[in-house]
């Protein structure tokens, strides 16, 4: 056969190649599903998904979800054990509402500063595991058109300097930081409250707040407040990642761009 023919031959054998049914590729490991084209310029990208799969939910719920919240849990337990047993409960007394101890203040402290912070490690996580391979994108929810949505999901943005081109503006996150935690806000620190005043002790004489022990009222409820916090809003940040990149790769954008 004439060696023209036989690289045609070759040429025509690779076009239109998947994956094999049954295999995943190396490169492409995590929650790739059979059928799906190879692309071997882009190495570990990720096309979004058609639907959710087992392995998003176990990302977004288990170890977003409960891991968070367990992780969340023992940090916050840990620091208010250093915060809270070593006081000097005579001098300064653990109170609901007045300072030095406030634990009123403290949940809205934990509130605000773990908001922050979950928002800044999901956003590095969940753009290191997508470039990685470990997670795809979600795919499957509808881009939307209304302009205060498209604007909340940071969509339609316009790039100005090569700074911006991997992570969004302070402000854009100072804005979405602001908002998760005003609805934690409304939801948590309420029931809080209203909890720990049934925990905490009155002590009459005109005095009109409550007051804790140093153990452990003080330990559980900042451990139990955190991991709730985690368990509500790590799901959240993770899955409005996932979703908004599935956005921009079906447009032909990149990773969190």
């Amino acid at each position: 056969m004439p060696f023209w023919k036989h690289e045609q031959i070759v040429d025509k054998s690779f076009e239109g190649r998947t994956t094999p049914p049954g295999h995943i590729s190396s490169a492409n490991g995590g929650d790739l599903e059979t059928g799906e084209p190879e692309f071997p310029n882009r190495r570990h990208e990720k096309q979004p998904t058609d639907r959710i799969t087992a392995h998003q939910i176990f990302y977004i719920f288990g170890l977003d979800g409960v891991g968070a919240a367990i992780l969340s849990g023992g940090i916050n337990f840990a620091l208010a054990y250093g915060m809270y047993s070593t006081q000097n409960v005579e001098l300064h007394p653990i109170r609901l509402f007045q300072l030095p101890n406030t634990l009123a203040g403290d949940a809205v402290v934990t509130m605000l500063i773990q908001t922050m912070v979950t928002w800044f490690i999901e956003l590095i996580m969940v753009e290191h595991d997508m470039k990685n391979g470990a997670i795809r994108p979600i795919g499957f929810i509808r881009e939307p058109s209304r302009p205060l949505v498209r604007w909340l999901m940071l969509l339609d943005r316009k790039q100005t300097t090569h700074s911006k081109s991997q992570l969004v503006s302070i402000t854009d996150h100072a804005i979405r930081i602001g908002l998760v935690f005003v609805v934690s806000f409304l939801l948590f620190w309420p029931a809080s409250i209203g909890i720990l005043t049934t925990i905490g002790e009155r002590r009459g004489n005109g005095d009109w707040d409550w007051y804790f022990q140093r153990e452990w009222a003080p330990q559980a409820f900042k451990a139990v407040l955190g991991g709730l916090l985690s368990l509500l809003t790590t799901p959240a940040m993770a899955s409005f990642w996932l979703v908004r990149e599935g956005w921009q790769l079906r447009k032909g954008g990149t990773y969190l761009s």
